[in-house]
């Protein structure tokens, strides 16, 4: 099995209903599967995170989830054209598998929400992108070829999936664009699979 692994960190669910319809976008592929994951918050005043089990909603990923996924969403709310701290402390605890190349050559695409029109959509998919180069992972866009990406008037970039979550709930474009990075993801896991 062909295991995608969807990270994500949501504050007020828009980044987690994302993750969601990424995940069916990746289970459109016969003998893939969505693993989805989420991180804890951390502390405003320190680093510690935290309980080790999250009382609803995804469990909390581990570097062993990276480790042996096929390929990688990441998503984040926007925090300042960047992403969240949340996020952020998990990727910077993942130097371990830099030193072993674990994830060198596996695909990977990012997705986010934001409440404002202009706090940096694009810029924060940027930002995300930088780790996972470092880590010689294969960056995913969004097809060309995706209609939805062309119709939209709400979110959605070639980056990655976009959401303006205080405008309304996903859109049909939005949850369209999701589902195809999702599906691209699956198949570039399932063909470097079929590869190696």
């Amino acid at each position: 099995m062909t295991k995608i692994l969807i990270l994500y960190y949501s504050r007020n669910g828009t980044t987690e209903k994302m993750a969601y319809q990424i995940a069916l976008g990746v289970e459109s592929l016969e003998g893939v599967d969505a693993v989805i994951r989420t991180v804890p918050e951390i502390s405003s005043v320190c680093e510690q995170t935290e309980n080790s089990i999250p009382e609803k909603g995804a469990p909390f990923a581990t570097l062993d989830d990276l480790k042996s996924c096929h390929g990688l969403a990441l998503g984040s709310p926007t925090h300042f054209g960047n992403m969240a701290g949340a996020l952020k402390h998990f990727i910077d605890q993942t130097t371990g598998l830099w030193f072993s190349a674990a994830l060198s050559g596996k695909p990977a695409g990012v997705f986010t929400s934001s409440s404002a029109m202009h706090s940096g959509h694009e810029s924060t998919l940027l930002s995300m992108m930088l780790p996972l180069i470092h880590h010689g992972m294969l960056i995913m866009s969004v097809p060309c070829n995706e209609i939805a990406l062309k119709e939209t008037n709400t979110g959605g970039t070639p980056y990655g999936p976009s959401h303006l979550s205080t405008a309304h709930d996903l859109s049909s474009d939005e949850k369209s664009i999701c589902r195809a990075l999702g599906h691209r993801l699956a198949q570039t896991s399932v063909a470097l699979k079929n590869i190696s």
